[in-house]
């Protein structure tokens, strides 16, 4: 006992020191007021039209606020203001109005307009602007003309400044759900001067202006990032001052600052550590609508024929694949995970080796020798490594299929997605609306977060119909032939599991947000008193 106790206070010692050196740049903090949180790579960017990845999102979550925001504490996840007081909408669910608060503030003292709404979404729509989550805003009235260049004029798109300051939208048809979609970073508003003064440095925390509960003061790349609370925060001030966000890219490190009482959350955690951690007082776990699935780039020689993607969906085990991860991820057959309206388990392509071997011979491979070499790529994680390698021996034992593993850092690979140089590709989906038409529009034809080249006008209709559709039997019905296209017919994508994530939480830590969405504002997090 007293060897175990002197080994853990030299490891904490230790450690200390070379966290001391690696942030050499930061004075220490007063712990009583600070929140210190592991994120495991650099966020790709801070410009909330552009970002695509939950990193980048949950900073700028906790800089910035959209007209709405997720309420979690009742049973059925659901909406409350945010920057806007209330909101309307006509019968039809057409023509919404968003009353504004009146005592926001940007951090540079300028009051919150309206037009920083027009300015934001013209900007997300811009096709200058290359964001891949402007189809976001299709359902309004002109926004997908507008973003493929068949309308040059903004102000024919259905977004507009009312006579009293309100915002007022028009879609294309009524979408019930649709302040829900206002919740994602892509709909913040903007200071289209401080972008268009400081243009690509606006990010940078000497530039940025923003206007949540907190303020960036600090981002040394590659090390950390510093979050202050923003004083003149419209609504309740958060209890924590200051957070810092340290980018540590290795789960055993994390681990281990955590054990040394240098950080106050540890996450993700390695698969293989799990037994023994799910045994500890601090040990959490959270189940998310989420989805982890392999992709096809269709465009690929390899990949072209359907045939090719079912065979390698048919010689895949996914209960294999959970059962060595160990976390309690639940088996994902269909791309709408459980939790939402028209999940479907009997939908998608079963483990079926002896179907996937005459899906093999029907494009004449005689042999196994004759099959080509297939390129799976993933970011680099331990999870996501595992995962891969246990893909390609089941792909080289059930179907005699060559897998060469291609791994990448979170910022590199992001890159390499779309620029579609890939074949085979890991990615994650987590909900950013707790409805079936943030995964089903994702796969569409429009969609630039589908990333597998593939594209079906059949699809396309589906998802859309169902997507201004309130019958909720009729949305179902269309989601489940959407589901089919997608995983049965062309297997464009490979659903394996909805994940359930674990973590560490101090004690000294109250109120940490576990909830379906996986949001985590640390603006209603706080420190317990010694």
């Amino acid at each position: 006992m007293k060897t175990n106790k002197i080994f853990l206070i030299l490891m904490s010692l230790f450690l200390y020191s070379c966290f001391e050196k690696n942030q050499s740049l930061y004075t220490k903090h007063n712990l009583k007021e600070t929140l210190r949180y592991p994120i495991i790579s650099e966020p790709p960017t801070l410009d909330w039209s552009k970002s695509t990845d939950t990193t980048s999102s949950l900073v700028i979550q906790n800089l910035m606020e959209g007209l709405t925001e997720y309420d979690f504490s009742k049973k059925h996840v659901q909406l409350k203001p945010a920057l806007a007081t209330y909101w309307t909408s006509s019968t039809d669910k057409k023509l919404w109005t968003f009353y504004l608060k009146k005592n926001v503030l940007w951090t540079d003292g300028k009051k919150l307009q309206a037009k920083d709404f027009v300015s934001a979404w013209e900007r997300l729509l811009n096709p200058k602007t290359g964001s891949e989550y402007a189809y976001f805003l299709f359902p309004i009235k002109k926004a997908q003309e507008y973003n493929q260049g068949l309308i040059k004029d903004f102000k024919k798109v259905g977004v507009k400044v009312g006579s009293k300051g309100e915002l007022i939208v028009e879609l294309k048809k009524g979408v019930f759900y649709f302040p829900y979609l206002l919740t994602h970073p892509s709909t913040f508003p903007i200071r289209k001067d401080i972008i268009k003064q400081k243009k690509s440095l606006w990010t940078s925390p000497e530039n940025i202006v923003s206007l949540g509960p907190y303020k960036l003061k600090r981002w040394d790349h590659d090390k950390a990032l510093i979050l202050i609370r923003n004083e003149n925060y419209h609504a309740q001030k958060p209890s924590i001052k200051k957070v810092v966000l340290y980018i540590i890219p290795d789960e055993t490190t994390i681990m281990n600052l955590y054990s040394g009482g240098l950080l106050d959350i540890a996450s993700p955690l390695l698969s293989r550590d799990l037994p023994f951690l799910k045994k500890r007082k601090d040990h959490y776990k959270n189940s998310s609508l989420s989805l982890y699935y392999y992709g096809f780039n269709v465009s690929k020689e390899v990949l072209k024929n359907p045939k090719m993607r079912q065979a390698i969906v048919h010689a895949i085990n996914r209960e294999e694949i959970v059962k060595l991860l160990n976390r309690g991820d639940k088996v994902l057959k269909s791309f709408i995970p459980e939790g939402l309206l028209a999940y479907n388990p009997n939908i998608g392509l079963d483990f079926n080796p002896m179907k996937a071997k005459k899906l093999i011979e029907q494009m004449d491979f005689k042999k196994s020798s004759e099959l080509p070499k297939i390129q799976i790529f993933y970011n680099s994680t331990a999870d996501h490594k595992m995962i891969a390698e246990n893909i390609q021996s089941q792909l080289k034992k059930n179907i005699g299929l060559n897998v060469e593993l291609n791994s990448q850092e979170w910022k590199t690979y992001l890159h390499r997605l779309k620029t579609k140089d890939v074949e085979i590709f890991r990615l994650g989906w987590l909900a950013d609306y707790p409805d079936p038409d943030n995964f089903m529009s994702l796969m569409t034809s429009f969609s630039d977060n589908n990333h597998t080249n593939w594209k079906n006008k059949k699809f396309d209709t589906f998802v859309l119909q169902a997507m201004t559709t309130a019958d909720e039997s009729k949305r179902k019905e269309l989601y489940d032939q959407a589901q089919k296209i997608l995983l049965e017919e062309d297997t464009a994508v490979f659903p394996i599991f909805t994940t359930v994530s674990h973590l560490l939480i101090s004690p000294r830590i109250k109120n940490y947000p576990l909830n379906v969405m996986s949001y985590i504002l640390f603006k209603n997090i706080e420190i317990k008193e010694d």
